[in-house]
């Protein structure tokens, strides 16, 4: 603020108390609408590694959805974040590959799903967020309980995910990878497309 406006209201108390309580107001009122956004609607995350290559990279900075998942379970294909089972103090990003109660086998290189439509079991068609000819490596079958989703980094090589860590329970995530804000010039929202074969 200019000294202008400081010398225009030395010695006027009135003036004075004006201004600190008109600055009070415009602070609460912006604490009132920021707050409950930042704790209970969107929240800002940071990627660190390369687990989720080449989607999302090292120092990118993206808007997580806290709110859709009050109304709605995480779906295959979400982008999620979440509290690391084994340190709930670090969150991690990963990729949704299977949904309460459906088997989860890792075998020959591919995700394999076993659920009510697919008894028989349907190799996940990774194609959409997936480099060609990516390999998930690792032998793993697992069937999840009814609140526990088992996630995949993209970088299959080199992610720290539910392959060694196990399910995540949904009371674990935080939500959805809503906006990827940084770098400006990939920035773009991300939404979940159905898988057609599921």
């Amino acid at each position: 603020m200019s000294s202008r406006f400081f010398s225009s209201i030395r010695g006027k108390p009135a003036a004075v108390l004006g201004f600190l309580f008109e600055l009070v107001q415009v602070v609460a009122i912006s604490l009132a609408i920021i707050i409950p956004i930042r704790y209970f609607l969107v929240q800002p995350f940071y990627v660190k590694g390369a687990s989720m290559e080449p989607n999302f990279y090292d120092h990118e900075y993206l808007i997580i959805d806290e709110l859709s998942y009050r109304f709605r379970e995480p779906q295959r294909g979400d982008i999620v974040v979440f509290r690391y089972p084994n340190d709930p103090k670090q969150y991690f990003i990963k990729r949704v590959v299977g949904l309460p109660g459906e088997t989860v086998e890792v075998a020959g290189g591919q995700v394999k799903v076993f659920n009510t439509t697919h008894p028989n079991g349907v190799v996940l068609d990774e194609t959409g967020y997936l480099e060609k000819d990516t390999f998930t490596a690792n032998t793993r079958n697992v069937t999840l309980k009814a609140d526990e989703y088992y996630v995949l980094g993209d970088n299959r090589g080199v992610s720290l995910d539910s392959r060694i860590f196990g399910p995540i329970r949904r009371s674990d995530v935080i939500g959805r990878v809503w906006l990827r804000g940084w770098p400006l010039d990939r920035w773009r929202d991300f939404e979940t497309k159905p898988y057609p074969s599921l």
